[in-house]
């Protein structure tokens, strides 16, 4: 019953996908050539699969819109460094509506119930390009939670910072109180708010059901350390358990999410040999999973197909969300394929695509 159901549900998302690859094809000209130069055109493609992926450095250099610039009024910018050119993701009202179905659906499968949000990163007023921001502030209005806070700001050369101060009093409000938290931020934010806490020796036990979500990479922006190193201090220096520390994985250029654990769950248990900080770091098997309307494949640099399952590659993601841009994304990401999802490696190594050359498939300097 099991498999019948799953293959239902692959066939659904086989149908929607081309049915949606059809209109990105017709509406957006820009991946339309694209799609022509690759000689897979809406005509011709059978399968998801099949439907031509567009790398997220393509997004740095050309509208891939549906829209009319008329009609875009909301682009969110890829987070990196002040010198790199962002990419640029353009939405109307109608696209945000489903970006934030979406995200709020799948956030709440794997936090449940939320308790008081404190925001490790500016608010929107001061990020109004960040999808990150703007998915936390969908999150902060869907819960309903008034006391909930961003406690990070915007530094002289533009880069984000965390008020330490505004966190530190939160954290102890909430203790005083006998309130559980949900701590949300990137990588290097939770590296310099631990930092803070170490040289200060501030040690907090939050309540029980307090939560953490942390996501994307480092960016320069502070030293970087393993994701399990990571977690293990969240655990010692917040007192959050880490069954209840969850990553997110997530770009400007996609309009879902996936997650490698759902609050509370462990997930499997590691031999004891492999265990690193007792029982609580379940992380050999703590794969990225992204919802139903989406799909991800590992793909192979060399020869633009799928890996088999336990081995390496680009991840590649087919999010039915997307609907106003493109729904097939190749991204810059190593992964190792899984049944049950993916692991996360971290960014690959290539020249940036330019020009003409993010038209050709297999291009010596492009991503497949």
């Amino acid at each position: 019953m099991r498999d019948t159901a799953r293959q239902a549900q692959d066939n659904e998302f086989n149908e929607l996908a081309l049915e949606l690859f059809e209109l990105q094809f017709r509406y957006n000209s820009v991946y339309q050539k694209i799609c022509k130069t690759r000689g897979l055109t809406s005509e011709v493609v059978e399968h998801w699969t099949r439907i031509p992926a567009v790398p997220t450095a393509a997004f740095k250099e050309l509208e891939l819109t549906c829209l009319a610039p008329s009609e875009c009024t909301t682009v969110f910018h890829s987070s990196g460094t002040t010198e790199q050119r962002p990419s640029r993701h353009f939405h109307n009202a109608e696209s945000l509506a489903v970006y934030e179905t979406s995200l709020w659906k799948w956030f709440q499968f794997h936090f449940g119930d939320a308790h008081e949000l404190i925001f490790l990163t500016p608010n929107q007023n001061a990020a109004p390009h960040s999808s990150l921001v703007h998915m936390f502030e969908t999150v902060r209005q869907k819960l309903g939670l008034p006391e909930s806070a961003f406690t990070g700001n915007i530094s002289d050369d533009d880069s984000w910072a965390v008020d330490f101060a505004a966190t530190i009093k939160k954290l102890k409000t909430a203790c005083d109180e006998g309130k559980p938290l949900t701590l949300l931020g990137t990588a290097f934010s939770f590296v310099h708010l631990l930092d803070f806490l170490t040289e200060n020796n501030l040690r907090f036990h939050l309540l029980p059901g307090s939560s953490v979500m942390e996501t994307g990479g480092y960016k320069n922006r502070s030293r970087t350390m393993p994701k399990d190193e990571l977690h293990m201090l969240i655990a010692e220096w917040l007192g959050v358990p880490q069954s209840h520390i969850v990553s997110e994985y997530g770009m400007s250029e996609l309009s879902s999410q996936g997650y490698d654990v759902a609050v509370g769950r462990a997930g499997c248990p590691q031999p004891a040999g492999e265990r690193r900080g007792g029982d609580t770091a379940p992380y050999l098997c703590r794969n990225f999973q992204f919802p139903p309307w989406a799909r991800v494949q590992i793909i192979s640099s060399e020869t633009n197909r799928e890996v088999a399952d336990g081995e390496t590659g680009l991840i590649r993601v087919f999010d039915l969300a997307n609907v106003f841009s493109v729904m097939a994304i190749q991204t810059e990401d190593l992964g190792v394929r899984h049944d049950d999802g993916f692991e996360l490696l971290g960014r690959a190594q290539f020249t940036e695509p330019r020009g003409c050359s993010l038209m050709m498939e297999g291009s010596a300097s492009s991503l497949p």
